[in-house]
C-alpha cells in the first residue's frame, strides 16, 4: 500500500535554500602530496631542479664526526656543523631534514670506511676475524659510535654493503637467510659492547680499581665459592687485544656450531 505521507520534491521552493546533497562529499579536487619519506635513504638527495647544491651529504656528514670525533656527540648540532661548513644553519634543513637524519648519515659514513674484499675467502672464521678488527678499529676512530649504534641502528647504503658481505662470508655454514641475520647481530653486539666497555674503563680507572678490590673481598669472604674459584685462575688483567681476540674467538665458535645443529 502506498504510503500516505508526502513525498518532499527534490526541487526547492522558489526562495528556498537547497538541500544538503545526500551521500559523500565529492572528493577534493586538488590531490594530498604524498608524505615525505622518514628514510632519509628514500629521499633524494637533489631534486635536479635549480642551481647545483653548495653542499652534499657526505661533506654534511664529514663535518659532523668531525665535531663528535673532537668533542662528542653532544656537540653535534645543526648549528655546529653549519659554522663547519660556512653555511646558514636553516641552510642545511635543505639537505638533512632533521638531526636524526644527520645521526643516520654519520653513521652510514663510518660504514664506508670497512675495506671489503670484492667475494668473501670462504674461510668463515677468517673473513669473521676480519671484520670484527675492522669494526673495533672504526670504533676506536670514533668514541662516539659504539653508544648511538646501540640506540639508533641505522642501515644506510655503506651499511647494506657491508650486511651483504657478512651474508656471503657466512654462507658457506649452511645457515638459512634469517640465522645469518641473527648471527650478525650476535657478532656486531659484541664487538660494540667490546668497544663501549673499553671507553668506561678508560674513563673511570679509579672506578675500575676500587670495583676489582671490591670483588677480591667478595670471593675472599668464602660466601661466593665459584666466584673465588674463578678469581684464583684468572691470573693478572689481560692485554684489551688479547682478550677481544680470545672472547672473539668464542663468538665465532659459537656461530659456526649453531650452523652444526641446523
Amino acid at each position: 500500500m502506498p504510503s500516505s505521507k508526502p513525498t518532499p520534491s527534490s526541487t526547492p521552493a522558489p526562495g528556498e535554500p537547497a538541500p544538503p546533497p545526500i551521500g559523500p562529499a565529492p572528493a577534493s579536487s586538488k590531490p594530498t602530496p604524498p608524505e615525505a619519506p622518514e628514510v632519509i635513504w628514500l629521499r633524494p638527495e637533489r631534486t635536479g631542479r635549480g642551481p647545483r647544491p653548495t653542499h652534499s651529504r657526505d661533506s654534511i656528514a664529514a663535518a659532523a664526526i668531525g665535531i663528535a670525533d673532537a668533542e662528542g656527540l653532544d656537540a653535534v648540532s645543526m648549528r655546529r656543523v653549519a659554522a663547519a661548513l660556512g653555511a646558514g644553519t636553516m641552510s642545511l634543513y635543505n639537505y638533512v631534514p632533521k638531526k636524526e637524519h644527520l645521526l643516520d648519515l654519520m653513521l652510514d659514513a663510518v660504514a664506508g670506511e670497512y675495506r671489503l674484499p670484492l667475494a668473501p675467502s670462504g674461510d668463515v672464521r677468517a673473513d669473521l676475524v676480519d671484520l670484527a678488527h675492522q669494526q673495533l678499529g672504526i670504533s676506536r676512530r670514533h668514541p662516539w659510535l659504539p653508544a648511538l649504534l646501540l640506540v639508533r641502528p641505522s642501515i644506510g647504503p655503506n651499511a647494506l654493503r657491508y650486511t651483504d658481505h657478512f651474508l656471503a662470508a657466512t654462507a658457506p655454514t649452511g645457515l638459512d637467510g634469517g640465522a645469518r641475520m641473527e648471527a650478525m647481530a650476535l657478532f656486531n653486539g659484541f664487538v660494540t659492547q667490546f668497544a663501549q666497555y673499553e671507553q668506561t674503563a678508560a674513563a673511570g680507572a679509579k672506578w675500575q680499581a676500587e670495583m676489582v678490590g671490591y670483588l677480591g673481598q667478595a670471593a675472599a669472604s668464602g660466601e661466593f665459592p665459584h666466584l673465588a674459584q674463578a678469581f684464583a685462575t684468572a691470573g693478572p688483567p689481560a692485554d684489551p687485544d688479547r682478550a677481544f681476540d680470545r672472547t672473539l674467538d668464542r663468538v665465532i665458535s659459537a656461530i659456526l656450531a649453531s650452523a652444526g645443529d641446523n
